[in-house]
């Protein structure tokens, strides 16, 4: 089954399918989006509960309202390092240069939380507390 992206508000409605990620510090279920911002389309964490999306950008931790959600069921979670990137790993987004953004999460402060691993940065970057957090470990989303 192939990756499909949906379009979506991040005050919702929401489709059934979409592809949880991770959970908050308060229990509610993070699901993986992505959306655009500044001329990059960035991997997101989605939190329907709260009706909010968030990205990691430019150092701070972003809301945004147009989004999009991952919807399939046959993907897996692989460990990485360093900006190591698995194969089949899903692409979530681009950097305006062109640089590829994969899909990441990782516990950071009780949260597993979705983010956008940068190759060329070696780390995953994550929207959380009002900032864009790096982490050297983390896991990536891949198609098997």
């Amino acid at each position: 089954m192939a990756t499909k992206w949906v379009w979506a508000s991040a005050s919702g409605p929401f489709p059934p399918n979409m592809v949880e990620g991770g959970q908050d510090s308060d229990g509610c279920p993070i699901y993986v989006g992505r959306a655009n911002h500044a001329g990059d389309v960035v991997p997101a964490k989605v939190i329907p509960q709260k009706n909010a999306a968030y990205i990691a950008h430019g150092g701070e931790e972003i809301l945004v309202e147009s989004i999009e959600v991952l919807c399939q069921k046959e993907l897996l979670w692989d460990n990485a390092t360093g900006g190591n990137i698995p194969p089949d790993a899903v692409v979530g987004g681009s950097t305006v240069d062109g640089e590829l953004l994969y899909v990441g999460r990782a516990v950071h402060e009780g949260s597993q939380t979705i983010g956008k691993v940068q190759r060329s940065h070696g780390c995953l970057y994550i929207p959380y507390g009002g900032a864009e957090v790096a982490l050297q470990g983390y896991e990536v989303l891949c198609e098997r």
